[in-house]
């Protein structure tokens, strides 16, 4: 290929008249061959060649999908590049006119957390310790540090690209355009303001990518509290009824979240049982649905012939009777009780729903959704008409129960309109204020409760409450501060 490629292929143009033969090589020496064709495209100027000769031509545009100058180039630039390149060189050989446009990605917040680092300082630093300029400039310095080594391995790859010019977009024509661009899109009213489920860092106070994520170290075995809770139907099938509180049970590893449930999702194609029992800790009747193939773990198997009247509260074998089997499917469409009644979403919310990724791995086989902090619960209710809970901040921004810092936003940062419709704030401000993990409170001990702990322990007391337990599970951690991260809506 690299012998041909001297006189057709790589070129991306025709073969010129005066290309009479091709040279013949003793030896295969790859890095050889690769100086050799190197240095005759550099010596002849084919790839300025190759532009002025389809000069006219139909326009075939490439702007490259920028690099970061701020970290090395490794194998997988080189791989993405090689695909680009034939592209580019294939239209070329088609007849197009195909200008290749270099860009640097100059991506802020990780340049500027590594440039407070060298620097010693922070955020709350710039314009006393060091002036906006200087620091701006130090920014910019950084974030082109291995120009060289970016062009070095571009020439030496034989990657066809036009370095004189590049975009760059820190730099206020590049931005301007993409503002610009935008103001069009708005026009044409293609522009609507939404929000999608992202992971987020309360402690950097940034979302953070997928890679990020997937960096070595960042999933971690922790042990939460976590909570199945007992969910009140109000409109149940016949065989739910007779036997006390008819209700469904989900597990959850972030009992958090619950004040911000709207629905439940179950497997449409799932056999779910229908159990008559005991709530373990108040001792009341109470009736279940659950799947079918999880009784294992839900159910002593001391307790499976056990007449239900033999139970006295506080005794360990609490009996059970399935009295009927259903599919997923029967059980949507019914409604339940709020289980923290604190602020209303709307109409169509406390049902219960379809959802494709429900399993029967662990847990209930029933699913508590919260839209607001889960990108699957937004998909499924979304499909169901199932609104989100919001509230709205002072600034009339529309935004989950839980603040930016990580915390039940205080009522005072609410806005006084939307707080006059809430339908608790008594019972809300026993939590406003409190962090959704201790990790993000400055102010948190060994010994300070967690909030995933009261909430349980309050739906204990309620009698909403099926199992507390501690469950040790992986969860994602910020690369940059070490502490977990939230998913949570973020505007889009």
């Amino acid at each position: 290929m690299l012998i041909f490629a001297k006189n057709f292929f790589f070129t991306g143009i025709p073969p010129y008249p005066e290309m009479k033969h091709f040279n013949e090589y003793s030896g295969f020496n790859l890095s050889q061959i690769n100086k050799d064709v190197l240095e005759q495209w550099q010596r002849e100027g084919l790839f300025e060649r190759s532009l002025s000769v389809r000069e006219g031509c139909p326009s075939f545009v490439f702007f490259e999908g920028p690099p970061s100058a701020n970290g090395m180039p490794g194998i997988h630039h080189v791989m993405a590049r090689t695909i680009k390149d034939i592209f580019c060189r294939y239209k070329t050989m088609k007849g197009f006119h195909v200008k290749r446009k270099a860009g640097w990605d100059t991506h802020g917040l990780p340049v500027e957390l590594g440039v407070e680092k060298g620097l010693g300082i922070t955020k709350e630093d710039i314009g006393k310790k060091i002036s906006v300029d200087d620091y701006n400039a130090a920014c910019r310095s950084e974030v082109m540090k291995y120009t060289r080594e970016w062009e070095a391995l571009t020439s030496r790859m034989g990657y066809w690209v036009d370095m004189t010019d590049p975009y760059i977009t820190y730099d206020n024509r590049y931005i301007e355009s993409v503002w610009w661009l935008l103001a069009q899109l708005y026009k044409k009213g293609y522009l609507y303001k939404g929000y999608t489920i992202q992971p987020y860092s309360p402690a950097a106070g940034t979302g953070l990518s997928s890679h990020e994520l997937n960096q070595p170290g960042c999933y971690r075995d922790v042990k939460d509290t976590t909570c199945i809770a007992q969910f009140t139907c109000t409109d149940p099938l016949p065989a739910m009824t007779g036997w006390g509180t008819p209700c469904f049970i989900a597990w959850t590893t972030t009992p958090w979240t619950l004040p911000s449930n709207t629905a439940l999702a179950v497997g449409p194609a799932i056999d779910y049982n229908i159990v008559r029992t005991y709530n373990p800790y108040s001792g009341e009747k109470i009736t279940v649905v659950c799947a079918a193939a999880l009784m294992g773990s839900l159910f002593s198997a001391k307790a499976k012939d056990l007449p239900l009247d033999s139970y006295a509260k506080g005794d360990k074998a609490v009996p059970y009777e399935v009295v009927a089997t259903v599919k997923g499917s029967e059980l949507t469409g019914l409604h339940y009780e709020q289980l923290f009644p604190w602020v209303n979403p709307g109409e169509g919310a406390f049902r219960v729903i379809p959802g494709d990724y429900v399993t029967t791995d662990d847990g209930t086989g029933i699913v508590h959704i919260a839209g607001t902090f889960g990108a699957d619960d937004l998909r499924v209710s979304r499909a169901a008409g199932v609104p989100p809970l919001h509230l709205i901040d002072r600034d009339g921004n529309i935004r989950p129960m839980v603040d930016l810092t990580g915390r039940f936003f205080l009522l005072s940062d609410l806005d006084p309109d939307f707080v006059a419709t809430m339908v608790d704030t008594d019972q809300y401000s026993r939590w406003q204020g409190r962090y959704v993990k201790n990790a993000f409170d400055p102010e948190a001990t060994p010994d300070t409760e967690t909030l995933d702990v009261a909430l349980s322990l309050d739906l204990k007391a309620q009698g909403k409450a099926f199992r507390i337990e501690k469950h040790t599970h992986s969860y994602p951690h910020c690369w940059r501060t070490d502490k977990p991260v939230l998913y949570y809506p973020l505007d889009s």
